[in-house]
């Protein structure tokens, strides 16, 4: 053939070739229009949600990539600038676990290492075996500008990264100070909110009596305040205790003191070291805690009365600062009690509460221990329980960046998609806190501030300063904390287009010219387990930031234009086939690598896009991706038929080159190079002559066409994906290619004719349209037949880079008219294969029909009768003046056919198939009735609709009486 397709559809052979192909040619790279040029305003841009540069693909990032793919590839094909923008976050917290295992491997840490060489290790590590991910995504295709990749710890990114740290510190939005934070003691980092898990334990809640000043034991209600905790061990940080100003149980013993029921052999050195509520108790130290009033307390919880440990509870150190309280810090970083603890100094946190505990209950001031349920904060991170620890960190302002960003989505400047992912955001940004920014980590982008030694000034500034801004002294030593991978990330969807780019002049932001031309970007696709780690900050960040940079014509921005993206689809969560979330723990991970591997990456991409619908996770099924394989060979299949007809037909004598053949048709369906000027949409232009079949098959591409467009505006991959499934494989495959087998008459003594000529234009043209409409979900696929098709002429580089199908103007009356012949003439042929079937008739013996009707129908199946003997093997078609019935006939709303062949009949059999019939259409028509004598309804249903309800039920009262009637005539 000249149009050479191997006979095995193989995915694996093709895949990589064209993978490399798009990347080799630079496809995807876009050049930066020029401000206020069509392709500027015309224009659709999207960020990867950076992977970590530790990841390696999973079934997330796969669903993730492919609807970004099927999108950016849409738009592109609809003639729009579109861009998407490839890269990999550094990963602090990941990366640095990362390459300390490595070094643990070899029997060396990264403190022996030294800060500068632990550094050089990481990004030696980042060389070798750092980005995986994105070699993954250029073997499954995915359309990015390759030469706009980035890594968030880039020497650009990082200098803007320490611009903004730098304006927000000037603008009072960033300070220093001591708080409590999320302790991970692995790590030894302090880690986010949005990075500790909370899972229900069962625990301990332990009830402990707290003497007053003079009183010895045995303790008791007089002489003693009992409290309940559940962490013994912070006792040892214990400052006073807390009852509610209205528990009228305590009224009188507030403002007095208690001694807390722990003593130490040792705490200092020295006693004048004590503080000052600390005595000493013989050889003992003894600590003595106030009794304070404050609504933190609740009545209701334990016994009221409450210890407060500020440097180990967010809620104790907010008591603390309104009672003016010395916190006492009781753990070093790897959890384990220091020198405040006394004798449990250098014992693990747990095991001191046991000792605690046991010390407890023989003095007797324990008095019970119960079973309670706790909320344990986990870290994501490393799995260790987070400790509640008072350092002092770097933290960012949330007011007035939430507010911004509230606005902005309370404006409509920025939608989200699924809907109610509106208000959980709105919630959260409502109820947020001051972020923690900094991190006790080597890895990332470090803070730029420097302490001077001699005095306790901080220097701020984008590059190492000279001497200390206060004082002069020389030298000043940088913070060795690092910024939270998040603040980096937050602020991606403007310095990776250039930000800040200063004027000279003015010190202000100008505009880079990636800036111009593609901020804000139009979309962000990502999961809802980033909706507040990164979504949110990047809205605030880029709400903030963005308002100072003016607009490509210099006017000042206002903030809908300073948001990062316009909308924010939320995808559903990729499932086991039960439904079960996916768990290396439950062994049902999913390896999309080895699943593209068994069945190619498009019959995986047409899986997940299938059932991609907006709010409702994906239930992965390999079986379903083995039917979207077979889907791919079924295509595959079809072009070899059509190749082998262009054949033929070139051998008689016919134009057969695709662009002759659509030149000759005109087709009602746009086509061409993207890069091109795009054509409208043409008139109805086939010749009168054109067999119905090619018209039905041309109002069903522009109708599939429109119905594709419409569902990828609405991100409803579902829709589109079964939409395409449905024509390719049913209306064209199933129906088409085997009607134009009537048409295609290239044999030997046959002359040229106009109808061969007009059939042959019509396949290639809709097959053609048929590829660049499932290009975006089967690009690998659709790019191999596409240049095959072609056979080495194709008018653009690639099919990637052609014009997406448009619904026609045809009229819609014609339209009508046609698919309702179509339909008629698939009903009757559909009905007498299944009369066939039941009667046992030969499946290469060719029998009459009879038929009944109106002369509408009559007429078509005469004027269609090649169509008939064709697709239903009828021999002849008989007229029948009277409806039919008996067991060789089967009625519709439209028509009674019956196939005249002698066999004996199951009559038992036949009785039964009609009375399930009989029922079912009873149960419509009380369905119906209920319906329209419901007067509330009536009153209420548009007028289509209550229409719609007559027709059906008419129809079904007709099917009914047809039913019943061939039901009476069967013999007893």
């Amino acid at each position: 053939m000249s149009n050479e397709l191997p006979k095995t559809y193989d995915p694996s052979v093709i895949e990589e070739r064209w993978a490399e192909y798009w990347v080799r040619e630079q496809l995807f790279d876009v050049a930066t229009p020029a401000a206020g040029t069509p392709d500027s305003a015309n224009k659709f841009t999207i960020l990867l949600p950076p992977p970590n540069v530790t990841g390696r693909l999973h079934m997330g990032h796969m669903l993730n990539h492919t609807e970004m793919d099927i999108l950016t590839r849409w738009h592109r094909m609809r003639g729009e600038t579109a861009l998407w923008v490839p890269g990999t976050d550094h990963a602090g917290i990941a990366t640095q676990m990362m390459v300390e295992r490595q070094l643990a491997g070899e029997g060396k840490t990264r403190q022996q290492l030294g800060r500068e060489a632990f550094i050089d290790r990481v990004w030696d590590w980042r060389q070798h075996y750092g980005g995986a991910i994105l070699d993954q995504m250029k073997r499954l295709g995915a359309s990015v500008d390759w030469s706009r990749e980035y890594f968030t710890m880039d020497e650009r990114l990082n200098v803007a990264v320490r611009e903004a740290f730098v304006r927000l510190y000037k603008q009072g939005l960033i300070y220093r100070d001591y708080y409590i934070v999320n302790w991970d003691i692995a790590l030894q980092t302090a880690v986010s909110d949005l990075e500790v898990t909370h899972e229900e334990q069962t625990g301990k809640l332990y009830y402990i009596r707290y003497p007053f000043e003079s009183a010895t034991a045995p303790y008791n209600e007089t002489n003693s305040i009992m409290i309940a905790t559940t962490r013994p061990e912070t006792m040892l940080g214990d400052v006073a205790i807390a009852v509610n100003p209205s528990d009228q149980r305590y009224i009188d013993v507030i403002g007095k003191h208690v001694v807390l029921p722990l003593k130490f052999q040792r705490y200092y050195d020295d006693p004048k070291h004590l503080g000052t509520d600390e005595f000493m108790d013989g050889e003992f130290v003894r600590r003595k805690l106030k009794i304070i009033a404050d609504d933190w307390a609740n009545p209701e919880f334990g016994t009221g009365a409450v210890k407060i440990t500020p440097a180990h509870d967010p809620n104790d150190f907010e008591v603390g600062r309104r009672h003016s309280l010395e916190p006492l810090i009781i753990m070093d970083v790897f959890g384990k009690i220091n020198h405040v603890g006394g004798d449990y100094e250098g014992k693990d946190r747990f095991k001191a509460r046991e000792e605690i505990v046991e010390a407890l209950r023989e003095s007797g001031a324990l008095v019970e221990v119960k079973d309670h349920t706790l909320s344990i904060g986990i870290s994501q991170r490393t799995g260790t329980i987070i400790e509640p620890y008072l350092s002092q960190q770097w933290f960012l302002k949330i007011q007035p960046l939430a507010d911004k960003a509230i606005e902005a989505v309370d404006k409509g400047y920025i939608k989200f998609m699924p809907e109610q992912y509106r208000k959980t955001y709105d919630e959260w940004m409502k109820n947020i806190h001051d972020w923690c920014i900094s991190r006790q980590l080597w890895w990332g982008h470090r803070i730029p501030a420097w302490s001077c030694v001699r005095c306790p000034h901080i220097t701020v500034c984008v590059d190492k300063p000279i001497s200390c801004e206060g004082c002069g002294e020389p030298s000043p030593v940088q913070e060795t904390d690092v910024l939270d991978t998040w603040f980096s990330s937050g602020l991606l969807p403007f310095t990776v287009f250039g930000w800040p780019n200063p004027n000279p002049d003015t010190g202000m932001p100008s505009l880079p010219t990636d800036l111009a031309a593609f901020y804000p970007t139009q979309l962000l696709v990502t999961g809802s387990d980033i909706l507040f780690f990164w979504v949110a900050r990047m809205i605030m960040l880029s709400c903030h930031f963005m308002l100072d940079v003016p607009m490509p014509d210099g006017s000042k921005r206002e903030l809908k234009d300073a948001v990062p993206f316009r909308e924010v689809y939320i995808h559903a969560l990729v499932r086991d086939a039960d439904r079960q979330k996916m768990s290396k723990t439950k062994g049902n991970v999913i390896n999309p690598i080895g699943i593209v591997q068994k069945y190619g990456t498009d019959a995986v991409r047409f899986t997940l896009a299938s059932m991609a619908s907006p709010g409702t996770d994906i239930a992965f099924s390999e079986a379903r991706t083995e039917g979207y394989r077979a889907f791919a060979n079924k295509i595959w299949n079809a072009a070899r038929f059509l190749f082998m007809q262009i054949d033929r037909a070139k051998e008689a004598g016919y134009a057969v080159d695709p662009a002759s053949l659509r030149e000759a048709l005109k087709p009602a369906i746009s086509g061409g190079a993207a890069g091109a000027e795009k054509p409208a949409s043409l008139p109805w232009t086939l010749p009168e002559n054109t067999p119905l079949e090619t018209r039905w098959i041309f109002t069903r591409l522009s109708a599939v066409s429109a119905e594709v467009n419409r569902a990828l505006t609405d991100y409803r991959f579902d829709e589109a994906a079964n939409a395409i499934y449905q024509f390719f494989w049913g209306e064209f495959c199933d129906w088409y290619l085997e009607l134009v087998k009537l048409r295609l008459e290239f044999g030997e003594g046959t002359e040229k004719n106009e109808t061969t000529a007009l059939t042959l234009a019509s396949l290639v043209s809709v097959f053609e349209s048929a590829l660049r409409l499932l290009s975006p979900f089967m690009p690998f696929l659709t790019e191999e037949i596409w240049h095959a098709l072609y056979n080495g002429a194709t008018p653009a580089k690639s099919i990637a880079l052609t014009h997406y199908p448009q619904a026609a103007n045809f009229p819609a009356g014609a339209v009508a008219e046609i698919e309702n012949a179509m339909k008629t003439l698939q009903d009757l042929i559909v009905t007498v294969r299944g009369l066939r079937k039941d009667l046992g008739v030969p499946e290469k013996e060719a029998t009459p029909v009879q038929l009944h009707g109106a002369n509408r129908i009559l007429a078509l199946a005469d004027a269609n009768s090649d169509m008939l003997a064709r697709m239903a093997r009828v021999q002849a078609v008989e007229f029948a003046s009277e409806p039919l019935t008996g067991s060789n006939a089967r009625s519709t709303a439209e028509f009674d056919v019956a196939v005249v062949y002698e066999r004996q009949i199951d009559v038992a059999a036949e009785r039964e198939r009609l009375t399930k019939d009989l029922a079912k259409f009873e149960k419509g028509l009380t369905a119906a009735e209920r319906q329209l004598g419901n007067e509330a309804f009536m009153a209420k249903a548009p007028a289509h609709i209550v229409d719609g309800l007559r027709k059906q039920a008419a129809e079904t009262k007709l099917l009914y009486d047809k039913t019943k009637a061939a039901l009476n005539s069967l013999p007893e």
